[in-house]
């Protein structure tokens, strides 16, 4: 129990199920967060220590309440929060219906925002650390993901900005920015009327897998770091490039996002 404590969001799968791995190869006590309670308990089975899994809908805020109380029921403090929570989205806007967009600023900006606001007071009696994975999308706006794009920033953002308010009492805020990742995101992505796409039109195989981010992640957690931008080419690069030559990543960009298996710009080339 004196273990320090880690709660992470969207822990069932992807980044935040690898996240859970390997926190708990360190010893740490888990508050594992996510809609589908079956997964999490699955997943407990697998690993080692002192686990709470909690069903909670981030876009809730008495969810996200719920998530600190019961880990302060628990456990009686917090060290890490890892916002990790999210859902993307892929369609051309103006095919889009709002309800999309709003649903995925909810999830990802919100679920941040109701997560940190609740955990907030404990973190900072720890001198702990409050972590946002947010995606290249937060840092370059990409074609047929608008609402992604803008719920990612707005992370960013937020982040950036509590950081600063709360220098004086040495609060930690890492800002995550992992470029494509194996993960099930895209096969959950948002289509233009809310169903969710159930495939993915990339090649995952790929890709970093969701076990390296994770061990990148907790280096930079354990490392305090402000910021960082995984993966090289459609990460480190790309937004090395933005600052420079954005009209050539928006191109390049635009590009790959046409390529892509049924994408929601392949009807005006094929006047389909």
């Amino acid at each position: 129990m004196n273990s320090k404590v880690v709660i992470i969001t969207g822990a069932s799968s992807g980044i935040g199920e690898a996240l859970a791995r390997k926190y708990s190869q360190k010893g740490f006590n888990l508050v594992l967060a996510a809609r589908s309670y079956e997964k999490l308990i699955e997943l407990e089975k697998e690993l080692q220590g002192n686990i709470l899994c909690v069903k909670a809908d981030v876009s809730i805020e008495n969810d996200c309440k719920t998530i600190i109380d019961l880990a302060i029921d628990r456990f009686g403090k917090i060290d890490i929060l890892i916002n990790n929570a999210g859902i993307s989205m892929r369609a051309a806007f103006s095919e889009c219906d709002t309800s999309v967009l709003k649903r995925v600023m909810d999830v990802n900006f919100w679920g941040t925002v109701y997560c940190t606001k609740y955990a907030l007071p404990h973190i900072l009696q720890s001198s702990g650390s409050i972590v946002g994975i947010i995606s290249i999308a937060g840092h370059i706006g990409l074609p047929g993901r608008t609402g992604y794009s803008a719920s990612k920033y707005a992370m960013r953002g937020f982040l950036d900005a509590l950081r600063t308010e709360y220098l004086d009492r040495k609060l930690h805020v890492l800002v995550a920015a992992p470029g494509f990742i194996a993960s099930n995101i895209r096969e959950n992505a948002l289509t233009a009327n809310g169903s969710s796409q159930g495939m993915t039109p990339r090649d995952e195989k790929s890709m970093m897998t969701a076990g390296q981010c994770a061990e990148i992640i907790y280096s930079a957690v354990k490392k305090r770091k402000r910021e960082i931008v995984l993966t090289f080419f459609e990460g480190k690069l790309a937004v090395f490039l933005n600052k420079w030559l954005p009209r050539l990543v928006e191109r390049v960009n635009f590009n790959m996002m046409l390529k892509e298996p049924g994408s929601p710009f392949g009807q005006r080339y094929t006047g389909s």
